[in-house]
């Protein structure tokens, strides 16, 4: 696990390139111990493509993709476009009026103070079954958002063929199970 001693008053953005673009990461406070740099593809299509584009050549054979809401959203839905996939699914935070029978399982991430519930459709749960399933996602860290997906997968009849993320931090950087494109440092304030 890379780990990069700052200064927090002066040190507030870090250099990343992934697929092949730059960009400036902003350091934000987790705790007193540590700050991890803000990596947002929302809104930033030359990012999410390059990303997605990449990726895309690592996927393994399956048959659908899921991600959690809401950053994995538009990385999702640029691999299933280039993939030319039918249809890709996604585990939502709240239920929704349309969902029927909805399955839940809880997940604490790194970049949310509380605890949170993911919910997945009967619909897309029963579209899972009997399928090879690769996860998607942005950043992987400690990876309980991740786990929270393979339960919904496998309580689905899923079968988890991958686990695919743009940014590997922290603990993550060394599972061998995670195809990911670079590492992210976690920051740490120098002691003064």
């Amino acid at each position: 696990m890379k780990k990069i001693y700052i200064d927090p008053e002066t040190y507030h953005y870090y250099p990343l390139e992934v697929a092949g673009i730059k960009r400036d990461l902003p350091i934000c406070k987790v705790n007193d111990n540590l700050y991890i740099g803000a990596f947002v593809i929302f809104g930033d299509i030359e990012l999410t493509t390059a990303c997605a584009t990449e990726l895309c050549k690592r996927l393994p054979e399956h048959d659908v993709m899921i991600t959690a809401e809401a950053k994995g959203i538009p990385l999702i839905c640029e691999m299933a476009r280039i993939n030319k996939a039918p249809r890709y699914i996604v585990a939502r935070k709240a239920p929704k009026l349309y969902m029927r029978e909805p399955i839940s399982v809880t997940v604490r991430s790194i970049t949310t103070a509380a605890l949170q519930v993911l919910y997945l459709d009967k619909s897309d749960a029963d579209y899972m079954k009997g399928k090879r399933v690769v996860i998607v996602d942005d950043v992987i860290s400690t990876g309980e958002s991740l786990h929270s997906i393979e339960q919904l997968v496998e309580k689905s009849g899923g079968n988890v063929v991958g686990r695919m993320t743009i940014l590997a931090e922290g603990d993550a950087t060394e599972r061998k199970d995670i195809t990911f494109l670079e590492e992210l440092p976690l920051f740490v304030p120098e002691k003064k």
